[in-house]
């Protein structure tokens, strides 16, 4: 297929007249141009197909280019359109081309909106916006590692947009330092989680068995489960090495499972069982693909950890571990007091998991081995703490009002300037 090819037919153009800040965004307004690298896995991409369900079931229409992945029929399917172009591309060529398509597009379609969700796809919505003179929006899901000021640049075309919308308080804070970005440009937007899907109250005993009889665990075995990409900054190695320290200080009949993709790009699955043989955990330890059934995965496990280092915004699969009543630990990059309530900031008796300091073995070891020697009534009060947190405070309903008010508010802006254009125009 040629590179800037339109998936699914063009709907037309805009043409129900400027936004009207007060009105109901019930009514079709916007047209939104979504630039994203890749349709493949992660917040990012998970992003995208949110933010299409949330616009077109209001009205309004949206344009996602993307250089693809398997989540395009879930873009379809939420009502999206899709233009293909290498967006993830370094090549200055093709970047220019992608820019140059992009502005086209934006020109052409009579965009209002274009909305960046990672770098690369920003860089070149950040020029294509200047060009074609409409809004620029950023999402940004996770801190970035910064270890020169050439990184540094880099990352901060996110934080160059109208608005910079973040998936939590702890982010927002890391930009503001990092960036030096003014408070009142970022929105907080929380990730907002099927509730429907991810209910422990739904009958799931057989799900639950065959997905035990898949990772080779019994049903006395206590998983500890891992949920993530196969990626360093995820840190599963600190999670094996952590393992070790629970397999030193006695602990038995317990198994550790890594669920996430591993499309290649890296040797880090290989070492990661190099450390495992190293440290003699192949009969406790399984590395797996993404399970099919992932609401069973989180009930087969008595605890869900990430062992993130470096900053993760807000990991959707905790929120997700949450919302089935599962307790959780985490490292403090890994998610912010705001996500998991824990010790010493709250009582016990008020705790949802614990959070230990990022690369800390001995730490997240020892937060592991204390959540796993609480009786099971305390396991399941944890746990229906943290799903109750997640009813209050993710649920996709306030998530779809926090994005939507941003829309109105960059709709409004569009409204304005088009009105002085008018007057003008008619002067």
């Amino acid at each position: 297929m040629p590179a800037d090819t339109d998936v699914n037919p063009p709907r037309p153009g805009n043409d129900e007249g400027p936004f009207d800040a007060t009105q109901d965004v019930a009514e079709p307004s916007l047209t939104v141009l979504v630039a994203v690298s890749t349709l493949h896995a992660g917040a990012a991409d998970c992003g995208v197909i949110d933010l299409v369900r949330i616009l077109t079931a209001r009205g309004h229409r949206v344009i996602v280019m993307s250089g693809g992945g398997r989540m395009e029929p879930a873009v379809v399917a939420a009502g999206g359109e899709i233009v293909r172009r290498r967006l993830g591309s370094h090549n200055p060529a093709t970047v220019a081309c992608n820019i140059a398509a992009m502005a086209r597009l934006a020109r052409s379609r009579r965009c209002d909106v274009i909305h960046a969700h990672d770098r690369m796809a920003a860089w070149c919505a950040f020029v294509a916006a200047r060009l074609s003179g409409v809004a620029f929006l950023t999402s940004w899901y996770k801190g970035f590692r910064q270890q020169n000021p050439f990184k540094r640049f880099y990352n901060g075309v996110l934080a160059r947009g109208e608005r910079v919308i973040v998936a939590s308080d702890q982010l927002a804070g890391l930009i503001c330092e990092r960036h030096a970005t003014p408070p009142g440009r970022i929105a907080v937007v929380a990730a907002g989680i099927d509730l429907r899907r991810f209910d422990p109250s739904a009958p799931m005993q057989e799900r639950v068995a065959a997905i035990r009889r898949e990772w080779g665990a019994a049903v006395s075995t206590k998983v500890i489960l891992v949920v993530g990409r196969m990626l360093r900054r995820k840190g599963h190695h600190v999670v094996v090495q952590a393992i070790h320290r629970l397999r030193q200080r006695g602990l038995s009949d317990f198994a550790c499972v890594f669920i996430g993709e591993d499309h290649g790009r890296t040797r880090y699955s290989g070492e990661l069982w190099d450390l495992v043989m190293e440290n003699s955990l192949a009969d406790v330890v399984r590395i797996t693909g993404s399970p099919a059934d992932v609401p069973a995965a989180y009930a087969a496990a008595v605890v869900v950890v990430s062992g993130a280092i470096q900053p993760e915004g807000v990991q959707r699969a905790l929120l997700e571990a949450m919302a089935m009543a599962r307790p959780v630990v985490v490292s403090d990059l890994g998610a912010g007091p705001d996500i998991v309530q824990a010790p010493p900031l709250v009582a016990l008796e008020r705790m949802s998991g614990f959070r230990v300091p990022s690369g800390d073995v001995e730490a997240l070891a020892t937060a592991l081995l204390r959540l796993l020697s609480m009786p099971e009534a305390e396991q399941n009060a944890a746990g229906a703490r943290g799903r109750e947190w997640v009813l209050t405070h993710f649920n996709d309903s306030a998530a779809v009002g926090q994005m939507l008010a941003v829309y109105r508010e960059i709709g409004g802006r569009r409204a304005a300037k088009s009105a002085r254009r008018d007057r003008l125009a008619s002067s």
